[in-house]
């Protein structure tokens, strides 16, 4: 508790004959009439008393309006107390004692702060509350007060221990004013002598409690009674500082005095307990690991060097720090696997469905090196879009060959020591991430994922030079983290790679790897990843049972064509997720809710449809087509369009189209000049006309030679203005001889055509061998058309005929 200065320096601030009436003539003597209505002040545990002055702060503009407007009309105003903090208080949220009070000065300190000094006039009781437009008016009654009877042998006793408490109390409190003790000794009247002890030295709510009593002696006994309980808590107070500086003072002592002794024995050749504890805890823990002698012998003369320093020293908890971290290691643990592979197979055809090509070359290497009773060979790496699984197979790679697993997040990290730990001569100096997951697994052959390891960051640092050791089996069976400063054991542990991208891949570090590529799903696949595996987690982890909610296929494909557009299942999990929340809340509310969602249900539930792949099909126009594209999240179809305009025969491109693209486009309008008279194109047109070419969706950067036939489609369409073939796209790269060359990414490509309803596709010869290797059931309803001649392009994309109504600068093809 503490003494509020303000209201003794306001009150010494009056004028003495004021002060002098004040505190010689009885309260009710000193009563000026005051109206039945009031405008009402709501204040945050502030009370003010009858006959004393308090300086209020005010923030807000509606309070600051109301003080000038009383200060103004000469007026009163209720200042009254609120239960809690609120901004528009009502009657429930009010005390109903409050205090009428006259506003003396107003001080401004700023626009927004203004102080306005107040002088309590009478306490009243609140009868009703109106809300006018800015403040709050109120119907109030007067209190009669009863005031102490200074006759009374009794009420002189209790206002002398009322002043003697209030000076032991005083004595107690740092920083108190002189002249308070004489403003109290000096106070003549009882009733203001209890509101102005109250007002200093009694917190709120208490002072609310005593405004409330109308009794003179009532007042003046409980407040009496609340400075008691203050005294004594501040005894209690200050008995437990001297109690704790005392025994910080001989705890200090104590510490002084073992430090004599620890030294003493430590010239002697002699250990303390503790000491002598802690290192045989460490070297029993020794004896229980299987270690090579030289690492034995390290780790013993680590223990050899803690005991010859003593335990109060930075080095010596470095040592045992060290030590502790080095016996937790899993020094020639291994995980025991399974006999037969068969197991591991059925582990990851019952973990995953499809992907079959990968599964076959996991199992490969996997007998590889069971006949090789090795575990070195080829570091994998998982290659795909977002979504795909990579993560979970690893999970499901480690859960069959009966081993631990640990994941690395590589994105954004860009120093070695991340890899390789800081040297134990750095203060706070710890393990690399390697070994940190060797230490979590518990084992020393877990599978650990290094996850993301195309987003490594090569700006600031190297670390891709440290992974080149870590995965290179000819190097990692002796590889030394800097923490630790011995060589461990890596070749046994199974490191897998992922990554969306591997042109971002540093070479040297990709020429580690075996890289997997993990293709996009079709649709067909999701449905039945949905069914075994997505809808059963969705289920479980929204607490629903397999009645609450079935999803057949027909929906499942609709959801999947409508509310995602993605080569993985991450999306579809998202939105089945939302379904399976959405029932539980039903059934928890007691609604009616489809157990059996239909497609009519999924806009109910999860809003419009987000993705409308009809309008992917439609091209109304000369200068638009349609091409296939890769990107880091799976394949995307690509309208190019095409505009001519009267200039001097310039190429614009926009876009967001990279070098690439911009020379594929430049490439295409080239060859078209060159074969123009064949087109039946005038030559002036090239002169007279600027071409601007555009890929919508500006916001995504562009980049690849793999759209050079659909530019060269499109520009030709403009030129001759014969419309591209309906529901027909295309991919490859095109060359000035009027070559096309095949392009990569061809499933991605090929399953993005088929989510748009695209009907037939247009691609090099030389990708034919790409398109076989494809599942023949993702490939129903699609044509292939294969050329190497950007002339039978233009022929199979191309209407025979131009537009009925075509541009003055379209010409008939030659017959």
């Amino acid at each position: 508790m503490e003494f509020r200065k303000g209201i003794t320096y306001l009150v010494n601030a009056e004028e003495s004959s004021s002060t002098e009436k004040e505190q010689s003539i009885p309260p009710q003597e000193q009563k000026e009439s005051s109206p039945k209505r009031l405008p009402l002040l709501p204040v945050q545990d502030i009370v003010l008393f009858p006959h004393m002055t308090f300086p209020l702060k005010l923030y807000k503009k509606r309070s600051i309006e109301l003080i000038e407007k009383v200060h103004d009309k000469e007026g009163y105003l209720g200042l009254i107390a609120t239960k809690k903090e609120t901004s528009h208080p009502a009657q429930k949220d009010l005390h109903l004692v409050g205090t009428a009070a006259k506003v003396l000065k107003i001080i401004h300190l700023s626009e927004q702060e203004v102080v306005a000094v107040l002088q309590g006039k009478e306490r009243f009781n609140i009868e009703k509350i109106t809300h006018k437009k800015n403040y709050l008016d109120a119907h109030i009654k007067p209190l009669r007060n009863q005031p102490l009877n200074t006759n009374h042998k009794r009420t002189q006793v209790l206002i002398q221990s009322i002043k003697e408490t209030a000076f032991e109390l005083l004595s107690n409190m740092p920083d108190v004013p002189t002249e308070v003790h004489m403003m109290i000794d000096n106070i003549q009247n009882p009733d203001f002598l209890v509101y102005y002890i109250t007002s200093s030295l009694v917190a709120f709510p208490r002072t609310q409690q005593i405004l409330t009593l109308s009794s003179g002696l009532k007042r003046a006994t409980l407040l009496l009674k609340y400075l008691l309980k203050n005294l004594e808590f501040l005894k209690i107070q200050k008995q437990i500082h001297r109690k704790v500086h005392t025994d910080i003072n001989l705890q200090q002592r104590k510490i002084y005095l073992k430090q004599q002794i620890k030294v003493l024995q430590e010239e002697l050749g002699e250990q303390t307990p503790d000491h002598d504890e802690e290192l045989e805890e460490l070297r029993a823990k020794a004896e229980n690991i299987n270690w090579a002698p030289s690492i034995k012998q390290h780790f013993e003369k680590t223990l050899k060097k803690a005991t010859r320093l003593h335990p109060s020293t930075a080095e010596y908890t470095n040592l045992i720090n060290y030590a502790h971290t080095f016996s937790e290691l899993p020094w020639g643990v291994y995980s025991q696997e399974p006999a037969d592979l068969a197991q591991a197979q059925e582990i990851l055809n019952k973990e995953h469905y499809g992907m079959d090509k990968v599964k076959d070359r996991i199992l490969t290497l996997l007998a590889v090196q069971k006949l090789k009773k090795s575990d070195q060979g080829r570091i994998l790496c998982f290659h795909g879009p977002p979504g795909v699984g990579k993560t979970s197979l690893c999970k499901s790679i480690a859960h069959a060959l009966g081993r631990e697993y640990t994941r690395i997040s590589l994105g954004g990290l860009h120093d070695e020591v991340e890899l390789r730990g800081h040297r134990k001569t750095y203060v706070g100096a710890m393990m690399g991430q390697i070994m940190n997951a060797i230490k979590n697994a518990g084992s020393s052959n877990p599978v650990i994922v290094l996850d993301e390891i195309d987003k490594l960051d090569t700006t600031r640092g190297n670390p891709a030079a440290a992974l080149l050791e870590i995965l290179d089996p000819a190097q990692n069976h002796h590889f030394i983290d800097n923490f630790l400063g011995v060589p461990f054991d890596l070749s046994k542990v199974i490191f897998i790679a992922t990554a969306n991208d591997t042109y971002t891949i540093p070479a040297a570090l990709a020429d580690r790897l075996e890289i997997i590529k993990l293709e996009g799903y079709p649709t067909e696949e999701k449905i039945e990843i949905a069914k075994k595996h997505l809808i059963p987690t969705a289920r479980k982890d929204n607490g629903l049972q397999t009645k609450d909610i079935t999803l057949a296929s027909p929906s499942l494909s609709y959801l999947i064509e409508h509310y995602t557009n993605e080569s993985g299942v991450r999306e579809l999990a998202r939105q089945l997720d939302i379904l399976c929340s959405k029932t539980a809340k039903a059934i928890v509310f007691k609604k009616k809710h489809p157990q059996r969602i239909q497609i009519k249900d999924l806009p109910v539930l999860l809003g419009k449809p987000k993705f409308d792949k009809d309008t992917y099909q439609k091209v109304e126009k000369p200068g638009v087509s349609i091409g296939l594209a890769w990107t880091p999240t799976g394949g995307a179809i690509l309208f190019i369009e095409a505009i001519l305009y009267k200039g001097e025969g310039k190429l614009i491109t926009s876009g967001q189209l990279g070098e690439v693209m911009e020379e594929s486009a430049i490439t295409a309008l080239s060859y078209l000049k060159a074969h123009a008279k064949k087109l039946g194109i005038d030559e002036k047109i090239f002169k007279q006309y600027d071409l601007h070419i555009h890929v919508p969706d500006g916001a995504t950067p562009k980049d690849g030679p793999s759209a050079g036939i659909a530019l060269l489609t499109a520009i030709a369409s403009l030129y001759t203005q014969r419309k591209v073939k309906e529901k027909l796209a295309m991919t490859g790269e095109v060359t000035l001889r009027g070559n096309v060359l095949e392009v990569g990414g061809i499933q991605e490509k090929v399953l993005a055509a088929r989510r748009a309803h695209i009907k037939n596709i247009i691609l090099s010869t030389k990708n034919k061998k790409d398109i076989e290797e494809i599942n023949p059931q993702y490939l129903k309803n699609l044509t292939f058309h294969y050329t190497d001649k950007v002339a039978e392009v233009l022929d199979l994309a191309l209407e025979p005929h131009t537009i009925k109504q075509p541009a003055q600068w379209a010409h008939k093809p030659p017959t």
